[in-house]
């Protein structure tokens, strides 16, 4: 898959994530799911650009490191990262948490969109 295809695929997502956040029946815990696959794809879209192989892997962190391989400033995201990393799989079963607030779909809503302008200005750069 080319990098625009995995740059388009990471808007969806931010996009999808706003939306069901808005509204008077926010579904905050397929929200909170899509800011993490935001983060996801626009990372493999940087790994993408460069040629790199694309792990078949949820984990952020593991996806920041690789990147910072190539580019060390991707340091910057790992915070980012870790904090959207669990996102991938909570609240997406029942559980004791069923879903998350309001404040922290908000706040992974900002990681992800900081992480999609990162890289498509890293992109943009090259």
């Amino acid at each position: 898959m080319s990098y625009r295809a995995w740059l388009k695929k990471a808007v969806s997502d931010l996009k999808s994530a706003r939306k069901l956040l808005a509204g008077d029946d926010p579904l905050m815990d397929t929200a909170i799911y899509h800011t993490q696959q935001c983060a996801e794809k626009a990372l493999k879209a940087y790994l993408s650009f460069h040629q790199q192989p694309i792990q078949r892997s949820h984990d952020l962190e593991l996806l920041v490191e690789v990147c910072m391989q190539i580019d060390k400033d991707f340091e910057g995201l790992y915070r980012y990262s870790e904090q959207l990393a669990p996102y991938a799989t909570a609240f997406r079963y029942p559980d004791i948490c069923l879903e998350p607030d309001y404040d922290d779909v908000f706040s992974a809503i900002e990681m992800a969109e900081k992480i999609l302008d990162f890289v498509e200005k890293k992109i943009e750069k090259a």
